[in-house]
């Protein structure tokens, strides 16, 4: 699988040669300016919550590719009132087969609400599974003991996990998420876009490593072999 990795919590994961983006928030991204939005190519595009900073790009994106939109039923349907048919609602719980792989519904803690003051639904997380690997993308979230509930069910290959504080899961909480879901590769997001979620990039590193994980932090517009 290759990851592709836009800034805050967007990324791109390619598996079977399909394009399935996350939480596109690229044009308001003071260090993604160089990201054109125009040349990000999508099939999928799932979406954790309602938040801006985790959908602002997910409506011109799929307008111009027909990606199908995947997030839970009030953010799905919020699209579809903007004119987006393409999409497909899932929730807590309930897993679906997609041509690239299945992908079930995780619970995540953390709060949802549209930009236009409209209910986001309950916070979601996305495992997904498929023959070139498995990983789980946590969305915003606190540290939770559902986590556990994972390794119970799927071997993971990675995992990608917001390392930022104040909004989610800090870098002690994050190491504890990784020894839950029993995985070692992780992708940290959610840090440093704004003032409040600021981090030390290597000191971050070191406790990750001190813990024996490897966390990655690639670069905006970075693309990795996983």
């Amino acid at each position: 699988m290759k990851l592709t990795y836009y800034g805050h919590s967007c990324f791109k994961v390619e598996i079977k040669g399909k394009h399935i983006l996350f939480d596109p928030f690229i044009t308001e991204n003071e260090f993604a300016k160089h990201i054109d939005i125009n040349t990000i190519e999508a099939d999928y595009i799932f979406l954790t919550h309602g938040h801006f900073d985790h959908i602002l790009d997910a409506e011109a994106i799929a307008l111009r590719t027909n990606a199908k939109i995947v997030a839970n039923w009030e953010v799905a349907t919020w699209f579809n009132k903007r004119g987006i048919t393409n999409y497909h609602p899932i929730n807590i719980g309930g897993k679906w087969v997609f041509d690239f792989g299945t992908v079930k519904c995780v619970n995540a803690v953390h709060s949802s609400g549209l930009p236009d003051g409209s209910y986001g639904g309950s916070p979601i997380g996305f495992v997904v599974t498929s023959q070139e690997g498995n990983f789980y993308y946590s969305g915003d979230t606190a540290l939770t003991m559902d986590m556990q509930l994972i390794a119970a069910y799927t071997t993971l290959n990675f995992c990608v996990f917001p390392i930022g504080d104040v909004f989610t899961m800090d870098t002690t909480d994050a190491i504890q998420a990784a020894k839950m879901v029993d995985c070692t590769n992780i992708i940290g997001v959610h840090y440093d876009t704004f003032g409040y979620i600021k981090i030390d990039k290597q000191k971050t590193i070191d406790l990750f490593n001190s813990a024996a994980l490897l966390l990655k932090l690639p670069g905006i517009g970075e693309t990795i072999e996983l």
